[in-house]
């Protein structure tokens, strides 16, 4: 079974008796309080409304993978996913130590939100408050604080990430960069991804450094040497053949053992899922009349790169196993399993 997510602010009909359930938070006041028996997993939708298929990848994922947890685990508790949105709604989960798991989506534009004017390149028509940046700064706070509160910042909350904690800086990527990265890229993982105890078989199955992701960031993040961050993966230089500057992938914290990753982040989209599944996402948001052409087109382009070799879905789907699949299971397994 293969459970469909709603984008942003529709209805999502799951069927009965399977123990799952979604709501949607569009601004403060309007959280669902928590339930006997139900396990809550959070998402912090980044969107601010912008057309995207982050978010039901996201949702769809996360309902999909506490099924199948709930199916070798008679009697566990339930799931609901609760989905925030946290720039255009200013809504923010009040208790990090509620959830067992948080999911940060990515988004358009700057990561600093003063610079989205609405009118800069960079800004790409946002125009926001900068009032929700405390108070989500102050829930990673308790994220950090929460041993078992595990979560994981895709693209635009890793670069957040990086901002809290100081470990990375935001560089819009000009020129002689290449401009936006958009499609099928080359990552390289790192000697300390080698050595973890996790994300080192992610290194091992993949015979070697060189990784193939899924991006779609007008910024690079270069480190500053502060923080404590372990950094597991960078981008690729101009040529796409050696290491560049800019971290692509962290970890701000492990499990107790040290073994499994309790926070971290991706700069790139592993939660983009088969590329067959999107592209029929992508074909009904275009058939609603929700997305512009330019949009729809850079989409397709990067689905038809994705596409274009088995050798390279084959290394895009380890990606996203490796960074997103298994330790998302694991983490519903471990609050639902135990």
């Amino acid at each position: 079974m293969s459970l469909r997510a709603p984008a942003p602010g529709s209805q999502f009909v799951i069927p009965r008796g399977l123990g799952l359930s979604y709501a949607r938070v569009d601004k403060p006041g309007d959280e669902p309080p928590p339930e006997a028996g139900v396990v809550d997993v959070a998402v912090l939708d980044m969107h601010h409304g912008y057309a995207n298929l982050g978010h039901a990848s996201i949702v769809e994922s996360l309902l999909n993978y506490a099924h199948e947890v709930r199916q070798r685990h008679p009697g566990a508790p339930a799931v609901r996913v609760i989905s925030y949105d946290v720039r255009a709604g200013l809504a923010i989960p009040s208790d990090p130590a509620r959830f067992p798991l948080v999911v940060g989506s990515g988004g358009p534009g700057a990561l600093d939100p003063r610079d989205n004017d609405g009118v800069s390149a960079s800004s790409q028509g946002i125009r926001e408050s900068a009032a929700w940046e405390a108070p989500l700064f102050r829930f990673f706070d308790g994220v950090i604080a929460s041993p078992d509160t595990a979560m994981l910042g895709i693209c635009h909350s890793f670069g957040l990430l990086a901002r809290w904690a100081g470990v990375a800086r935001a560089v819009l990527r000009g020129p002689e960069r290449g401009g936006k990265s958009a499609g099928v890229v080359t990552n390289f993982l790192t000697d300390d991804a080698w050595a973890h105890p996790f994300f080192g078989d992610y290194f091992a199955e993949n015979g070697g450094p060189e990784v193939k992701v899924l991006d779609s960031r007008l910024f690079d993040l270069l480190p500053t040497g502060a923080g404590m961050a372990r950094p597991l993966g960078f981008d690729g230089d101009a040529t796409g053949t050696n290491r560049g500057e800019a971290v692509t992938m962290l970890e701000f914290a492990c499990m107790e053992d040290g073994k499994v990753p309790r926070i971290w982040g991706v700069n790139h989209h592993p939660e983009i899922g088969h590329v067959n599944l999107q592209r029929e996402r992508l074909e009904r948001m275009w058939a609603n009349g929700g997305v512009s052409e330019a949009w729809h087109k850079e989409r397709l382009t990067a689905l038809a790169e994705w596409n274009a070799s088995a050798a390279t879905e084959q290394s895009l789907q380890r990606t996203a196993r490796w960074t997103f699949e298994k330790p998302l299971s694991f983490h519903l397994e471990r609050a639902l399993g135990s």
